[in-house]
């Protein structure tokens, strides 16, 4: 893993180049921004990727957008969102990510969720596990504080919810009435980006339910730190986890959690 957070901060370096000064947003044919500085990262993503590992493909959000048939064979590939949060970095409230995956078989089993702008560097790894590796921002990534995932014990009788404060949907409104009744106190989490994700791997959100849109690259990299931090993300109403490479890229509704309580 040590090339991908190689590959995954100095991506986080270029984006900060760009977040500390006055920037273009151009826009995509979807309506969804897109920077400059996601175009460097993932310049910076695929070559680290390609030097390091030669044979394994890349699908990432800013490369060449590749039809099923070019690649439902793949057994193994990297899957990156160069900029995850485009509108948290817009926004400049530091709240967005570079998202490094690795895919088995449709499976993300290992992944890397870099912060650059909090300095929070998340890795989940086949071998060592779910770990959150702090203060990036001030030292090297192999100095600094590496912290087992979870860090933090859910408790009994507090659920909090990692959910929109301004733009709730009515189905994940609906899931923290049910919640209510399970509860005695359900709090609401919020968070930019995959960090949602992170939270729950790190046992400060008890339950991410993700009503809306998503696409593979927003989530592989946060569901393998969920999945190696003891937790899981399924499919919303079904046991089944999150799968990749499917020949439509968008994601179903799901709902990310630690717990083994289904609602909705």
């Amino acid at each position: 893993m040590k090339n991908v957070i190689k590959a995954a901060i100095e991506a986080g370096q270029e984006i900060m180049s760009i977040y500390e000064k006055d920037f273009n947003v151009e826009y995509k044919e979807d309506e969804s921004p897109l920077t400059e500085a996601d175009q460097k990262a993932h310049a910076v993503i695929e070559k680290n990727l390609k030097q390091h590992f030669p044979n394994i493909p890349i699908l990432s959000e800013e490369g060449n957008q590749l039809t099923y048939e070019e690649r439902k064979e793949w057994k193994e590939f990297w899957l990156v969102d160069p900029l995850d949060g485009t509108k948290e970095f817009i926004k400049k409230n530091g709240e967005f990510t570079v998202n490094i995956a690795f895919i088995r078989d449709g499976k993300p089993v290992s992944g890397v969720v870099y912060a650059p702008a909090l300095g929070e560097l998340y890795v989940a790894d086949e071998e060592k596990g779910a770990y959150k590796v702090a203060s990036v921002l001030n030292k090297e990534a192999s100095q600094a504080e590496a912290m087992k995932l979870p860090i933090a014990l859910p408790d009994g009788h507090v659920a909090k919810v990692v959910a929109s404060r301004s733009h709730m949907s009515e189905e994940t409104a609906a899931f923290i009435k049910d919640l209510e009744k399970v509860y005695e106190k359900v709090e609401t989490v919020s968070a930019g980006s995959s960090l949602k994700l992170c939270l729950v791997a790190e046992g400060k959100a008890d339950f991410y339910p993700r009503y809306a849109p998503t696409m593979e690259w927003d989530t592989a990299a946060g569901q393998s730190i969920v999945e190696l931090a003891g937790g899981k993300v399924e499919v919303a109403n079904e046991e089944t986890p999150l799968k990749y490479n499917k020949e439509v890229l968008k994601n179903p509704w799901f709902l990310a959690t630690t717990h083994s309580i289904h609602l909705l």
